[in-house]
């Protein structure tokens, strides 16, 4: 059986306490629907706009936001095809979610036939390569990474779904199962061509099917894009320690993709927390919030942790006087924003719900 082998270090512990944090946010946030599904689109959007840019598509992300949308665009067919193909697959993940079944060779090959739909010949589309392959960097020609010869991708293939829908597996923490499902995947490399996408899609189906779906905000192929460096930086420390995936560590690997996913989501939880704040503002007192900077953090803060004494809201502004701090509560509680609950020191203030 192909069991991983890492270390669970403070850096990954750090980021997964990171990842809980903005998940709770995220996910307890009073959003309008409105808001909900503008976040979703956008999230969407930006997975198969940056998801497909990693292997070198040209469309803008207007282009693919008008692509997804149904309109033309002058462009290479390819390029189009590959965005519609990585939307079908966003659509097809949403029906995997739906069933009750372990994770299998057949959901792989299903994924991997509608991302290379009309863009390989058909024969290849949801079959295991049955050829040699290397990768080669596009300018010096050095090989950088040598996948296992085809003949063993069934048998690493059958091993690794063997090990992922054992016990002992699914008691690992989902985001953990999603980077190593991630690598070890990538690193077999069962297909000709859309190894990458297909990859990151079944990670993105192992966190949307195992509660960390994060309301369907999140788009990791933004910062995978954003800095490819860093992410093939990621999987060459791990894969440069042993030809044999089952003897590497991925470790580093995996302290790298918990960073990504904490990263993505404290954004998502920013945003999230500063919408849900405008939200209730505009529907207390109309259009027109006028708060300073202070007071913005004053009820974000109160939006995040629910209530605040003075103490707590003292270390949300260290540079100012408690005197400021009480006069600004005091504009707040005037135009309603807030209510206060006591009246001696050991008040709370909370936002004003009604």
């Amino acid at each position: 059986m192909l069991i991983p082998k890492y270390t669970i270090t403070n850096k990954i512990l750090k980021n997964i306490g990171t990842i809980e944090a903005a998940r709770e946010v995220v996910e307890n946030a009073p959003l309008v629907p409105l808001y909900e599904k503008q976040f979703q689109t956008d999230a969407i959007t930006r997975t198969i706009y940056h998801g497909t840019h990693i292997e070198g598509n040209e469309l803008s992300l207007e282009q693919t936001r008008k692509v997804m949308e149904g309109f033309e665009v002058t462009a290479h067919e390819r390029d189009i095809q590959e965005v519609i193909n990585y939307r079908n697959v966003a659509k097809f993940l949403d029906e995997l979610l739906e069933q009750k079944r372990d994770y299998d060779l057949q959901m792989l090959l299903d994924i991997h036939k509608k991302t290379v739909e009309k863009i390989v010949d058909p024969e290849k589309a949801g079959v295991l390569r049955k050829s040699h392959v290397v990768i080669k960097e596009e300018n010096t020609g050095k090989i950088i990474l040598a996948p296992p010869p085809y003949a063993e991708v069934p048998y690493l293939i059958d091993d690794f779904f063997e090990w992922f829908n054992s016990p002992s597996a699914k008691e690992i923490h989902p985001v953990l199962r999603a980077g190593i499902a991630h690598y070890i995947l990538v690193s077999i490399h069962p297909f000709v061509e859309g190894n990458g996408r297909t990859t990151r899609a079944f990670a993105n189906l192992v966190l949307l099917k195992e509660g960390y779906n994060i309301k369907r905000f999140f788009a990791l192929e933004e910062h995978f894009d954003n800095d490819l460096g860093a992410y093939y930086e990621a999987f060459a420390k791990v894969d440069e320690q042993s030809p044999n995936i089952q003897d590497r560590d991925l470790t580093y690997w995996l302290e790298y993709f918990t960073s990504v996913v904490a990263i993505e989501l404290t954004k998502i939880k920013e945003k999230v927390r500063k919408i849900s704040v405008d939200s209730h503002l505009k529907g207390k007192i109309g259009e027109q919030v006028a708060l300073t900077e202070r007071q913005m953090k004053l009820v974000e803060y109160l939006s995040g942790q629910g209530s605040a004494g003075m103490i707590e809201l003292k270390k949300v502004l260290p540079m100012v006087s408690e005197d400021t701090i009480l006069r600004d509560l005091r504009q707040l509680l005037q135009k309603g924003i807030i209510k206060k609950q006591g009246s001696t020191k050991a008040s709370r203030y909370v936002l004003n719900s009604k």
